[in-house]
Order: structure tokens, then C-alpha cells, then sequence
């Protein structure tokens, strides 16, 4: 038993642990700096450009888009445009403990709230809850972040994230890090709305704000 017991406290020892001490929090230069052809999806003022699915409270407040579950269904906020390959810049903010992300190349079935294709850049305040991994398209989760990228995400203040979507190449940058990298062999999904997303439960209460999109797309 006593051997059992040591070889458990070593496993967990082995994992990843929070860092001791936060080290200064980097000042990244926004990638829409150096990029031409960026568009503000978000004029600060009201949801012009978006699409309500679904029963949540989307709603402008200080400059914000804050999203907040009134029911436990599923909710999104969707562009009225649709997106093949483009580059986006948002900041975002966990008020509560809901799980939210950042969809793509997605539609909905009709009258619902019901995904029928696309995927998400995660969002979700927990840590080793993969902020920054893909998840959707039937498949369930697609890809995470290494281990020492679990940490990145800040919970109750301001976040940003850089989401380069080109072909079957996604890209994740979280305050400043590359925390996701990954060419899908199997791409289900190639064109669609990009829509925010409340997860169901009820516990959803998300903020974002300098919402931007460069549109690579070829049609």
C-alpha cells in the first residue's frame, strides 16, 4: 500500500502546477498593426452586423458586448457575414464561470439554436479547461493547448485573442502566447458565420470588446 501511495503522489506531482509567482503580464503588438484590410466588427455603440440565435441576453454595455444566459439553453451572437479564411482580434472577459468560445465556418439549423457545422476556439475560465484548443464539427475535441499554455487564460479581467483561420491551418494566440497550432487532416467545415457563444447551463456571463476581422476570403 505504502508503495501504491508514493507512486500516486508522484504522478501528481509531476503535473503542471500554476506558477508560484505571475510574472509580468506582456505588452504583444496586435497583429492588425501590421496587417492591412482589418475591419472593426464591433462599432461599440450596438449590435449592427450581428445576429441573435437562440433565447441569451446579448446587450451593449460601456462599450462592450455583454453576453449573459437567462435561460440554461445554448446562445450565440452571429455575424451577418460569412467567413472562409480571415484573421480576428477580440478581447474578452470571464465574469462568471460559464464555458463560452469564438465559432467559425458555422450555420445553425433552422429556427434553433442547434450547430449543424463549424467550429470554436475555446474560451473557458478553469484551468486544463483548454482555452485557446478547437472543439465542434461532430468531433468533439480537435486540439489543446500544451500543458504550460493552461494557465494563460485570466479569469474575471481582460483577455486577448489573436484567431488566424487559413485553409485547414488555426492558429491561437492568448495574452500574448501561441497556445494552439494545428493543420486538421480531416477539415469538415469550410465556410460559414463566426458567432460567440454562450454554452448551456446557465451559468454564461462573457464580455467582449475590440472586435476586428481581416477577411482573407476567395470566393
Amino acid at each position: 500500500m505504502r508503495t501504491i501511495v508514493l507512486l500516486f503522489a508522484a504522478a501528481i506531482a509531476a503535473l503542471p502546477q500554476p506558477p508560484a509567482r505571475v510574472a509580468p503580464r506582456p505588452q504583444p503588438t496586435r497583429i492588425r498593426e501590421y496587417d492591412e484590410g482589418w475591419a472593426d466588427l464591433f462599432n461599440g455603440k450596438d449590435l449592427s452586423g450581428w445576429v441573435k440565435v437562440g433565447n441569451e441576453q446579448w446587450a451593449v454595455e460601456d462599450g462592450t458586448i455583454h453576453g449573459k444566459a437567462v435561460t440554461r439553453d445554448y446562445g450565440y451572437l452571429m455575424t451577418e457575414k460569412k467567413y472562409i479564411d480571415f484573421h480576428m482580434a477580440l478581447r474578452f472577459k470571464c465574469e462568471g464561470d460559464g464555458n463560452s468560445g469564438v465559432f467559425f465556418h458555422t450555420e445553425f439549423k433552422p429556427g434553433t439554436a442547434d450547430v449543424s457545422q463549424g467550429m470554436q476556439f475555446e474560451i473557458d475560465p478553469t484551468w486544463y479547461h483548454h482555452t485557446g484548443g478547437l472543439y465542434g464539427d461532430g468531433r468533439a475535441w480537435i486540439a489543446w493547448p500544451a500543458p504550460e499554455n493552461e494557465f494563460v487564460v485570466r479569469h474575471d479581467d481582460w483577455n486577448e485573442y489573436v484567431l488566424l483561420v487559413e485553409g485547414n491551418h488555426y492558429r491561437a494566440r492568448l495574452n500574448g502566447v501561441w497556445v494552439m497550432d494545428f493543420t486538421d487532416p480531416t477539415p469538415k467545415s469550410f465556410d460559414g458565420h463566426i458567432a460567440l457563444q454562450l454554452h448551456s447551463g446557465g451559468q454564461g456571463n462573457m464580455r467582449f470588446k475590440d472586435i476586428a476581422v481581416r477577411d482573407l476570403s476567395r470566393r
